[in-house]
């Protein structure tokens, strides 16, 4: 039996696919990603399961898209236990399992998912430092005061903010070190291991520690992506999560191109500690034995279409970074253009891992991806369900989607257009591709029962009654309150007036 390489999942929330500097981006500063691009396989076309947390994580941990998974959008739940993830497939198969950070399990947070032991950091946690060992661990260095360990969420979620922490301290730095205190007790062990690094960065609030919130400079930023009918473009969950999120009161160009500068903050961290983990590889004489993969949850707009957030079908929020580095199955600097997915990652860790799912998968190994084994076309997406769904399908040189609650399709041009700035879906000279892309849908759709939006009596879609937003513009607006905090302040938020 071949030898099975140790593996480590470097997987972040919120990432876009244009936030590294080897994929063209010529602002941002990522010497360690772009190290990894170099020596490994970055897929450029790599597009989440679903532009949401819990269902993308869940499609990647099962392989499966959300209609198998019955996960659609963050307030469903995974399935049970009686599915095994890829995780509990290698455990089973004798790797040393562990993940550290962000899982976003639900309905349970506190969920094995197959692995041996977990080391819990979530953007909200029940229970607080009884619950989420990062907590703790920052109350026990002396920040019991800070309730709001991620930054202040609310009416704050989308506005560029310092740390409550210093850098050694912050959570982004203790992923990393609880990483590396993982590799130190795997050493000289001859046991294969699995490593899940979770990063909950760069999702808002965008906290980066002192001094990187001054590595970059709004003034130097570039502007986001808004064509000039940009809200001909949006559908009807775009409009939504900018009301919940406080973002559809009008745009102020210089604080767009402040939150830019403090997402590219959090990038640029999460680098730097990437680079600390990379570095223990090497030191160890691992890096050769171990397969280490680097991709995210989902994207996020950052202005773009005047829209923050993920929730909806474009580049911005779909397409997520996906660097592969293993010489025994990926050849080095390379790019590969074929489309690939999250429901991807389960079938290639079981294949390295010489062991099995015993349920469909829907992905293909991305060995075979990169070197052109695989002539699949197409990979989707699926957001909701039924009169709420999002559906989704997109290759090399196009995207088709369509948006259940407006009753709209939309085409984009993805080699001609590649900033996506036009809707082609309806226009004679695209309607060969329209037909096309959306025959595919329903095809994928058909294949996983998925036919409730498909009319019985023609190929076309079922229309349903449209959505709308609530014409009072404070309707809808979250408060999101860390659940085991204590936000009162006596003689000012209880009953009693001041004395």
């Amino acid at each position: 039996m071949p030898e099975r390489p140790n593996i480590l999942l470097l997987f972040c929330d919120q990432f876009r696919a244009d936030a590294i500097a080897a994929a063209g981006n010529p602002v941002i500063k990522t010497p360690v990603l772009d190290r990894l691009c170099a020596d490994g396989v970055r897929f450029s076309n790599a597009f989440t399961s679903s532009p949401a947390c819990i269902p993308a994580r869940c499609s990647m941990l099962y392989g499966q898209y959300p209609a198998r998974t019955g996960c659609y959008w963050n307030r469903d739940p995974m399935p049970t236990d009686e599915r095994k993830s890829f995780i509990g497939a290698l455990t089973e198969a004798g790797y040393r399992t562990h993940g550290i950070g962000k899982m976003h399990f639900r309905p349970d947070r506190h969920a094995m998912r197959g692995f041996q032991t977990r080391e819990r950091l979530e953007e909200f946690s029940t229970e607080g430092p009884e619950g989420d060992e990062y907590i703790r661990f920052l109350h026990e260095n002396g920040f019991d005061h800070v309730v709001d360990p991620h930054g202040a969420y609310g009416g704050m979620y989308d506005i560029p903010q310092l740390a409550q922490m210093p850098a050694k301290l912050h959570p982004t730095t203790w992923v990393a070190d609880r990483s590396l205190a993982f590799l130190d007790e795997q050493a000289g062990r001859n046991q294969p291991w699995f490593l899940f690094t979770s990063f909950l960065h760069p999702h808002p609030p965008w906290n980066p520690p002192s001094p990187w919130h001054k590595l970059y400079r709004a003034p130097d930023m570039p502007f986001p992506v808004v064509p000039s009918d940009s809200d001909t473009l949006l559908t009807y969950w775009n409009r939504y999560w900018n009301r919940v999120n406080y973002r559809d009161r009008g745009i102020d160009p210089n604080l767009v191109r402040t939150m830019k500068a403090f997402y590219y903050a959090c990038v640029s961290y999460i680098d730097y500690q990437v680079g600390r983990i990379l570095d223990a590889l090497d030191t160890a004489g691992q890096a050769d034995n171990t397969m280490v993969l680097f991709l995210a949850d989902h994207g996020e707009y950052l202005g773009d279409y005047n829209c923050f957030g993920k929730f909806s079908m474009h580049d911005a929020a779909t397409r997520v970074p996906c660097m592969v580095r293993y010489r025994r199955h990926f050849e080095p600097s390379r790019v590969c253009s074929a489309p690939i997915s999250l429901v991807d990652i389960a079938p290639t860790l079981m294949s390295v891992g010489q062991t099995n799912l015993h349920h469909p998968l829907d992905g293909v190994d991305l060995a075979d991806a990169a070197s052109s084994r695989c002539d699949r076309e197409n990979v989707f997406s699926q957001y909701c369900s039924g009169d709420t769904a999002l559906h989704m399908v997109v290759n090399e040189r196009e995207r088709y989607f369509y948006s259940a609650p407006d009753n709209r399709e939309f085409l984009f041009d993805r080699s001609g257009d590649p900033l996506e700035t036009r809707n082609c879906a309806g226009v004679d000279a695209y309607r060969a591709a329209q037909t096309r892309l959306k025959e595919s849908l329903f095809a994928f759709l058909r294949s996983v029962d998925e036919t409730d939006l498909i009319a019985s009596d023609r190929d076309d879609w079922n229309r349903v009654s449209t959505l709308t937003m609530p014409t009072d513009p404070d309707e809808l607006l979250w408060e999101q309150d860390q659940p085991w905090a204590d936000y009162t302040i006596p003689g000012y938020t209880d009953t009693d007036k001041p004395t």
